[in-house]
């Protein structure tokens, strides 16, 4: 099949072609070739119509979205995907867990974690200049939180366009107990350190995160407005990793520190979880 690097010239069979790609490694657990070779890497309108595609299929299925995530927000974690700018996924009621929680290794792939600031917003963003000002106000609480990103394509064999389209390598995400305002804490001042069975395995600071995970949140209030779904009062938004992910193995646990915000944690049982028919 012939690749197109031209967005408008890419049909939509082609994109739901990749979207079935997509949906059928995540219900199958078993990864799928890069999507690179449909689309072209950089190819990033149309990864977005991939992902809006793979993301209707979820919605289908009875999950409801629960808020957006920010991805490859730090250099560590743009180096280690091959990719130099931010991207944006949604997450979904099933992908949410609470703190001390076992999850499943059965429903990821290819699981990595890292250790981010989740903001509440308390105010849509949806209107007005959407700056820095605006999204510091609109942010409810904040709370620690991990992330396990994922990758529906073999061995992250990734380009730009393939971590887009899925669903910005969304796997699930972890939100600690305490809760923090932001006349507590500055995002940008805090420092992390995340361990996988005790042992220090990534540390970082909220300056990694854009200079400030606020400045993410800023970043992804105004590309949601753009791409015609705002963020909404009631969502919770993962502002993107404070340090570099790490790989998980079946019986980690897994836990993390922000200083000022809070901690959270989670263990991967090592009991698979059966596919749905």
């Amino acid at each position: 099949m012939t690749t197109s690097t031209d967005p408008t010239q890419v049909d939509d069979s082609l994109v739901a072609l990749a979207a079935e790609r997509l949906t059928v490694a995540a219900a199958t657990r078993q990864p799928c070739t890069p999507l690179r070779a449909l689309i072209g890497p950089d190819d990033v309108v149309t990864a977005y119509r991939i992902q809006e595609r793979f993301n209707a299929a979820r919605v289908a299925q009875g999950v409801t979205v629960v808020g957006r995530k920010i991805g490859a927000t730090s250099e560590a974690v743009q180096k280690q995907l091959g990719v130099n700018q931010p991207d944006f996924g949604v997450l979904f009621s099933d992908m949410a867990y609470r703190d001390g929680d076992e999850i499943s290794m059965g429903r990821l792939l290819q699981p990595k974690a890292e250790a981010e600031i989740a903001f509440f917003l308390a105010e849509d963003l949806a209107d007005g200049p959407l700056d820095l000002a605006q999204c510091r106000a609109a942010v409810g609480e904040a709370a620690a939180a991990l992330e396990i990103v994922d990758s529906r394509i073999s061995d992250w064999d990734i380009s730009f366009a393939d971590t887009v389209a899925d669903n910005a390598s969304s796997g699930v995400f972890v939100l600690g107990i305490q809760r923090r305002t932001l006349d507590d804490f500055e995002p940008s001042e805090v420092t992390m350190s995340m361990s996988i069975d005790g042992e220090v395995v990534s540390t970082g600071t909220g300056a990694a995160c854009l200079g400030d995970p606020l400045n993410a949140l800023a970043w992804l209030a105004q590309k949601a407005r753009a791409f015609g779904d705002p963020l909404r009062k009631g969502q919770v938004i993962l502002s993107g990793a404070l340090g570099p992910m790490r790989p998980l193995h079946p019986g980690a646990r897994v836990s993390a520190i922000i200083d000022g915000v809070g901690t959270v944690s989670a263990s991967f049982s090592m009991t698979p979880e059966v596919p749905s028919e």
